[in-house]
């Protein structure tokens, strides 16, 4: 439970602290560096041997590159725009939805109103909507689904985290031409570099070795269902640390969406 609560608090710590480098780098130049990190600790860790490599696995390996690099770009500047927990709760749309598509029950119907209601009221119109992040957020939970359908895949056709760590080396290299631009045209101060490194590590690795040790002593299932109260983690850690304050709709629509998502996963169970 520690481990699990550890790994969640990390990541949007992480997300926040990759926010405060916005100014001096921005979301892609924050994601670029993040990308760097994640690749060196996953090919650390998964010593991906890429010249066995067949085609059969390396086409899922590349997909999960580009789907990868898109979901962190596409929930920065969502976080960007309309903040931490907004873009966090609809990002887990995602996950929400391969969970409803498997099972076939009438609780999962009212699952799906429940994510919804939540959803129309976080998007709600008013003057202050901005839909343009808000479709980044719901860009990043549909590449979120990707992600999760490309690494049963992958996980499929490579053993151990082989083809996670290939897949982040190639993502890195996709960004690689990125960050030399953003540098070049924006050179970073030593805070802005400290916190994208930051939340490469609090965001990335820490998550990823956290999640590859509880998951072997704690069910998938229980492990999911923890895992669905990360909006209101994103909510409380954008508040206390970028100071981004939500009103009583606001919460409500988040806890919708973590209600779905944890009668889900009971569901599933």
């Amino acid at each position: 439970m520690v481990t699990m609560a550890g790994s969640g608090l990390s990541n949007q710590v992480g997300a926040a602290v990759g926010a405060l480098a916005f100014p001096a780098l921005g979301p892609v130049g924050v994601v670029a560096v993040r990308q760097y990190v994640a690749a060196a600790v996953l090919l650390a860790v998964g010593r991906p041997r890429v010249r066995e490599f067949t085609w059969r696995q390396w086409w899922p390996v590349l997909l999960l590159a580009v789907v990868f690099g898109t979901m962190n770009l596409s929930l920065y500047t969502a976080v960007d725009r309309v903040g931490l927990g907004l873009a966090v709760t609809l990002e887990f749309l995602g996950p929400l939805v391969i969970a409803l598509v498997a099972a076939r029950r009438r609780l999962d119907a009212c699952c799906a109103l429940i994510a919804g209601a939540g959803v129309v009221v976080l998007m709600r119109p008013q003057p202050s909507a901005d839909y343009v992040g808000m479709g980044f957020a719901l860009l990043a939970a549909a590449c979120w689904a990707s992600y999760i359908l490309l690494n049963r895949i992958v996980g499929q056709r490579l053993p151990g985290a082989q083809g996670a760590a290939a897949a982040a080396g190639v993502s890195a290299l996709l960004f690689l031409p990125v960050g030399v631009l953003v540098a070049v045209r924006h050179p970073p101060t030593a805070q802005a570099l400290g916190c994208a490194v930051a939340a490469g590590v609090l965001a990335s690795a820490v998550p990823y070795l956290a999640d590859l040790f509880t998951l072997r002593r704690v069910p998938a299932q229980t492990f999911g269902l923890f895992m669905s109260v990360n909006p209101v983690l994103a909510a409380v850690v954008g508040w206390a640390i970028l100071g981004q304050e939500l009103g009583l709709a606001e919460w409500a629509g988040i806890g919708a969406v973590v209600t779905a998502n944890a009668l889900s996963m009971v569901v599933r169970r």
